[in-house]
């Protein structure tokens, strides 16, 4: 980790660079046809130094990586500067890859600079074996290097090397995809959402190896993240961006206890922590606007709750604020009171009923000879929230599955109240990718139709009523999906599940593609509907700071097993189950705002 950097302000590009800094970006612009979508950043990175640039999604944060890296989309082109210090031990002047041919390029992507990328199947060749893609990689592969690197990344098991991608588990796929991105020796790793399609207990592996390799090898790391939880814990500065531009710069615990800008302090404000539950989960209302359309004014001033005249005027430069950070707002930050519950939404414990919503008795589920549940007994009662949690591969989505009717189990017992009702109008699903369960050729109206059709006679609602519900305008009934933002789809989504009335809502990883923002609209708009309508929740997540939020009480799953239950408050606060424990210890701290104590009731 290197000591006073320079934060982001611009400087003359034909500069030396400062030493101790490895990559300088000055005013870097990518644009579409003339129109901005990345807008005047800079960004400095110093050797060994972690930097995470965090925001929600369209803010820029990607193609300001792939920009550095030469690896820009087809149609899109950069501007400004890039330039990268030269080896270590070789002196001479910094190499700008800001417009270098791609012949330059090639020699500086894999060796100088390595890239790890969101999804492993995208960097790993589904032909090829894990030993023989690592080989590939390696520059001069000398006899049992490829077990060497394996190894460095914590496979020590052999066998691995003869596996195709196919072959291996989420975690394992990662870990290769670290090893070919280090195969280089890179001075620096660009990682870009290296955790997000993973558990939590895997995700957290992951950063940790990636923490250690770095140390090891004195690495600097670019870390894009929208989660700023894993960008508090493991950076040593961070950059939050928003419509192409940065509008905060600074130290990680400077920016997690005293941010300076309202869009950090309302991304702050909208994370779910694992330790307590919010009384109201307060997402940023809005979305990200086009970085072309806010370029003469605060890129953040339509969805900022203080804004002034002078926000609407001009541009707001970055200005010092503190040692080491910068904001770009012209005005202090005004704190909000986050208010707390310590016994969650629903601290009544819920009397068992002779008739629960749902009773499932001894439930298996065996394809061949793999166990995917062995013997799961569950209730939930009328209106309760109910958690299900564990890692990918325990049983989560089986067990939903089969309630829904979509999977035959091979034994047990599943009975819901009251008997002989159709199960579609007793239980209806929410999906994590919206996308898919949205008919693109369909207006949103026409969907919500067609749902609604199926419920009793005298109790369907029209879209407009059903948009009203969750929280949208009538009018989106007129509008296709690929019009709609990743949150109203989810919301539209949720809208077509309640067509029906039913009791229960089984939610499968409702959240788990949304920015933090949008996130914490979608459960709180969860929160109300069930509380309002009387609606029963399963909520299945690998989450378990957005449990934490939305369930009365817990279940946890682990190879097919209940290994613990009871409120959520109490299993999350103080665990049983070894298990439970490694669940709760791989979720990073929510950030601890100075004076968030004396805020919260």
């Amino acid at each position: 980790m290197t000591a006073d950097l320079p934060a982001g302000l611009p400087a003359d590009p034909s500069d030396e660079l400062p030493p101790g800094v490895l990559l300088s970006v000055r005013g870097l612009g990518v644009g579409l046809g003339g129109r901005p979508i990345v807008d005047g950043v800079d960004l400095t990175v110093g050797a060994g130094e972690t930097v995470g640039l965090v925001g929600e999604s369209g803010s820029g944060k990607s193609l300001t990586a792939r920009a550095v890296a030469g690896l820009l989309p087809p149609g899109l082109t950069a501007t400004g500067s890039i330039r990268l210090a030269a080896p270590a031990g070789r002196p001479g002047p910094p190499v700008e890859l800001a417009g270098a041919p791609e012949r330059v390029l090639r020699k500086i992507r894999g060796r100088r600079i390595g890239l790890l990328m969101q999804d492993p199947f995208a960097m790993l060749n589904p032909l090829l074996t894990a030993g023989a893609h690592l080989a590939e990689t390696l520059p001069r592969p000398a006899r049992g290097e490829v077990t060497q690197r394996l190894a460095e990344v914590g496979i020590t098991d052999p066998d691995v090397a003869r596996r195709y991608p196919f072959q291996l588990s989420g975690g394992m796929r990662q870990r290769v995809a670290i090893a070919a991105a280090l195969a280089g020796d890179p001075e620096l790793l660009i990682a870009d959402e290296p955790t997000t399609a993973l558990d939590a207990t895997i995700q957290h592996e992951i950063m940790q190896l990636l923490a250690r390799i770095q140390a090891a090898r004195g690495m600097a790391v670019l870390l894009i993240t929208h989660d700023l939880r894993v960008a508090f814990e493991l950076c040593d500065r961070v950059q939050v961006m928003y419509a192409g531009r940065v509008l905060e710069t600074g130290s990680a615990k400077a920016l997690a206890t005293g941010p300076s800008h309202p869009y950090t302090l309302g991304l702050i404000n909208a994370l779910p922590a694992v330790e307590r539950t919010a009384v109201r989960l307060e997402g940023i209302p809005g979305s990200v606007p086009r970085a072309a359309d806010v370029a003469g004014q605060c890129a953040f001033a339509e969805r900022c709750a203080q804004r002034r005249d002078d926000c609407l005027t001009a541009r707001p430069p970055l200005r010092p604020a503190g040692a080491g950070r910068l904001t770009a707002c012209l005005h202090e930050v005004v704190p909000r009171p986050v208010a707390s519950a310590p016994e969650g939404p629903a601290a009544a414990a819920r009397e068992p009923s002779a008739q629960p919503l749902l009773l499932v008795e001894g439930l298996r589920k065996q394809y061949g000879t793999a166990v995917a549940l062995a013997g799961v007994d569950l209730r939930i009662e009328p209106g309760e929230r109910l958690g299900l949690v564990g890692e990918s591969g325990s049983g989560k989505t089986t067990l939903a599955r089969c309630l829904l009717g979509l999977t035959e189990p091979s034994g047990g017992r599943i009975t819901f109240q009251p008997p002989g009702t159709p199960r579609h109008r007793v239980v209806q699903c929410v999906f994590q990718d919206p996308s898919t369960s949205l008919n693109p050729a369909m207006p949103v109206g026409a969907t919500l139709a067609e749902a609604a059709g199926r419920a009793a006679p005298g109790e369907r609602r029209s879209p407009g009523e059903l948009l009203e519900l969750v929280g949208l305008p009538a009018a989106y009934a007129t509008l296709r999906p690929h019009r709609l933002s990743g949150g109203e789809k989810q919301r539209v989504a949720i809208a077509r599940a309640l067509a029906v009335r039913p009791e229960l809502l089984i939610c499968d990883e409702p959240t788990a593609s949304l920015d933090v923002s949008v996130q914490a609209h979608i459960l709180e708009l969860l929160r109300t509907v069930s509380a309002e309508l009387g609606t029963a929740l399963l909520f299945v997540t690998h989450d378990l700071a957005v449990v934490r939020q939305i369930t009365d009480r817990i279940v946890v799953l682990l190879h097919g097993r209940v290994v613990e239950s009871g409120p959520t408050a109490a299993v999350l606060d103080s665990p049983d189950h070894d298990y439970t424990r490694r669940l709760v210890a791989s979720v990073p701290p929510a950030p601890a705002l100075t004076g968030r104590d004396a805020c919260t009731s």
